[in-house]
């Protein structure tokens, strides 16, 4: 391997780049453009072909054209304040050009009588004459190369005080003084994969001779990215598979399948499918490491609790941690209504509003096991066997293992929350989780590791998938609940009559006898916003709907008064339940059967999908209608997405395809780098190939002892999120 390797560059600051001193530089280091490395791979934007060189008598009108001539005379009139007109007249031999420029006085000073210069732009007939509008021009010298004429243009993405054209100039300084730039992959690898080498691709991409080089040297470069990426990711799952030690769970029990047959429903064949693979990685010596994706309503919390209560006929703990104390009051709730459903409740379980199951199910009489459940956040302690229970009280408990499953939310991996043995532990939404908060959780453990299950409600796209949770093991809840009936979406402005309309569907649903949600973006008014608050809907909508029955819900409530608005609903008191996004995830109530959400543009496709999913769990054809008048394209595609489908896992690829990749791990993976050449999606292929090399390179080398510069190349370049990786 001979010349300078990305490593190498990663280590000389941008500002040394000549062109990039100052604000410049200081500007592309804030976007964390901070390195000549990360220089190299700010790659173009798009091309302009100005290649192709024709004489002046053959000229092809109207089209993007570079010609040779020589200034003939320049020419320099203000025909009115703040307009300066630059005129040239120019010949090749064959015929004569006028050029012409507005506000750019310094190519009077530029061009010179008789100099010889290259012009790239439009041909047009002026009153019988060839001219040229503000074309690029070039001073001929010998020696000299032109970056913007009589060749195919580069338009690198601007970066505040740094324009397209001072990173032009930049990027080939820098492309100078770091060429030829080192290949680290094995010589083997690149030829069997039909890959050009690594410093072709970066010259090509940026200068390239012709644009049909871009492609090849675009692949490359998104080859080498996703490699990286995938490394990083196999040296992950094989230190968690070599570093940890596992328990061995009996998955076998009474516990489960008093808790499967208690279910007044038959699981799905993916939850059968799912829970096995579950068993099987609770079953082996090795801790599970495996990501739950679910559709909205595919069962994923059923299969979570038997997840945990596998652990707990063992003896051991288990753990599920929720991204906020909304969410995590959910679980809870969710959670304890399934344990009473199949009669695991402690006698003790305070239940003085006399709530029924989500699922309307009775107790089963006669178990024989009691589950002891709790719930701890940085400000509340609940618990299904003790009516009032303070923090210290229950921290003391989960220490001495008189609790079985603990939900909650950071706080569980905080100093002084000490488990006695877990023994399974459940992540929920881990897109908002990093590894380091994985590791952490795990070292709740007693002498062995805890097996981590990570669920998200949202579908991600494979690909997507193949990057972010590389190091996982993946399980797909792909089915819903037989006997779902698909929701009809539809969209509306905000226009009397168009909201007159929505209403009366609202009141038609209602005297069928259903309920429903209307879901705002805001609790208070905000002057600054100019979106739907709950609070004002709230009572706005009491008095559109005085004969109607309607409650408030929103995350600011006391925990006593959301649940009591809840139960309200659930048990039928209400008509209608006006609510933020408390009421994404968590919340079944079966007779709920039209979700109108206000303000859709201003929430993310993924969020609403998971609004929609609050209504259509019953019998009853449902009907969720966005109330929106988006301003921006982003707006408009993300509420024609909704009513084009209800599938998830498209709505997923839409809203990649919309938003672009943007930060692919940021915070949600500890730091690991935005992906800045690759595309999840367009380059799926590239991805799966890069993975499959990545990981069978670390199979074979797994210190990479043989490879040393793959090895520099993502500690340098993936920096801090990976570096415990090697020093581990």
């Amino acid at each position: 391997m001979t010349g300078r390797t990305l490593a190498y560059l990663a280590g000389i600051p941008v500002q040394q780049v000549k062109g990039l001193s100052g604000k410049r530089g200081a500007d592309l280091a804030e976007a964390g453009v901070k390195t000549v490395a990360d220089l190299l791979m700010h790659v173009p934007r798009r091309y302009i072909d100005r290649s192709t060189k024709v004489d002046l008598n053959a000229v092809p009108v109207g089209e993007e054209v570079t010609v040779l001539a020589t200034v003939q005379n320049v020419s320099t009139r203000r025909p009115r304040r703040n307009l300066t007109i630059v005129e040239a007249q120019l010949s090749d031999g064959t015929a004569t050009v006028k050029a012409v420029w507005f506000n750019q006085g310094f190519r009077a000073r530029q061009l010179s009588e008789g100099a010889e210069v290259a012009l790239s732009g439009k041909v047009e007939r002026f009153r019988g004459r060839l001219q040229m509008k503000s074309p690029a021009v070039d001073v001929l010298q010998s020696g000299g190369e032109s970056l913007v004429t009589g060749r195919v243009v580069p338009i690198h993405p601007g970066v505040g005080a740094a324009g397209p054209g001072y990173l032009r100039r930049a990027m080939h300084n820098a492309l100078a003084r770091s060429r030829p730039i080192a290949d680290p992959l094995p010589a083997d690898m690149v030829a069997r994969l039909g890959l050009g080498a690594r410093d072709t691709a970066f010259g090509s991409i940026h200068f390239p001779d012709a644009l049909d080089d871009v492609a090849p040297a675009r692949t490359r470069l998104a080859f080498d990215e996703f490699f990286r990426l995938e490394v990083a990711l196999a040296l992950t799952k094989r230190w968690n598979a070599s570093q940890s030690v596992g328990i061995r769970h009996q998955t076998d029990g009474s516990v489960l399948d008093e808790f499967i047959g208690a279910l007044p429903y038959t699981l799905t064949g993916a939850q059968v499918r799912v829970m096995e693979e579950i068993r099987r990685d609770l079953a082996g010596p090795e801790p599970m490491h495996r990501l739950l994706q679910g559709e909205v309503g595919s069962g994923k919390t059923v299969v979570a609790v038997a997840s945990l209560l596998v652990g707990v006929q063992g003896g051991y703990q288990g753990a599920v941690m929720a991204p906020t104390e909304v969410l995590a009051e959910q679980h809870f709730r969710g959670i304890a209504d399934l344990l009473d459903l199949a009669g695991m409740t402690p006698d003790a379980w305070p239940d003085p509003r006399g709530m029924v199951s989500l699922f309307e199910a009775a107790k089963t009489e006669g178990s024989h096991h009691e589950v002891r459940l709790a719930l701890l956040t940085s400000n509340s302690a609940r618990a299904n066997f003790k009516d009032s229970i303070t923090r210290p009280e229950l921290l003391e408990l989960v220490a001495a293992g008189e609790v079985d499953i603990v939900v909650g939310t950071h706080a569980l991996i905080q100093e002084g929350v000490n488990f006695d043995q877990l023994g399974v532990a459940v992540v929920d939404e881990q897109h908002r989780f990093g590894v380091h908060q994985r590791v952490k959780l795990k070292e709740k453990g007693d002498a062995a590791d805890p097996d981590l299950l990570i669920m998200t409600a949202t579908p991600i796209p494979r690909t997507l998938s193949m990057t972010l949770y590389g190091d996982l093991d993946v399980s797909i809840l792909d089915e819903l609940p037989p006997g779902r009936i698909a929701i009809n979406t539809w969209a509306v402005g905000g226009s009397d009559p168009e909201l007159e309309r929505v209403y009366r569907v609202v009141r038609e649903e209602v005297a069928a006898g259903r309920q429903g949600y209307v879901v705002c973006p805001l609790v208070e008014d905000s002057p600054k916003v100019e979106a739907s608050s709950a609070v004002a809907e709230h009572a706005r909508l009491s008095r559109v709907f005085s004969d109607m029955a309607v409650g408030l819900l929103h995350g600011q409530m006391s925990p006593r008064d959301k649940d009591e608005a809840m139960a309200a609903f659930r048990d039928g008191k209400l008509d209608l339940l006006v609510a933020t996004t408390v009421i994404e995830v968590g919340i079944d109530i079966p007779n709920a059967a039209i979700m109108v959400i206000e303000d859709a543009d201003r929430f993310g496709l993924s969020q609403l999908h998971q609004l929609r999913g609050r209504v259509g769990r019953g019998k009853h054809q449902s009907q969720c209608v966005l109330i929106a008048d988006p301003t921006t394209e982003e707006g408009k595609a993300r509420i024609a997405a909704m009513v084009a489908t209800t599938d998830g896992f498209r709505l997923a690829e839409e809203d990649l395809r919309i938003r672009g990749q943007g930060t692919v791990f940021g915070a949600r993976q500890s730091g690991l780098s935005d992906l800045r050449v690759a595309d999840i999606l367009r380059d799926a292929e590239t991805l799966i190939a890069a993975r499959r090399e990545a990981f069978a390179l670390i199979d074979d080398d797994p210190s990479l002892d043989r490879h040393p510069a793959i090895r520099d190349e993502v500690r340098a370049l993936l920096g801090d999120a990976v570096e415990w990786l090697f020093i581990s």
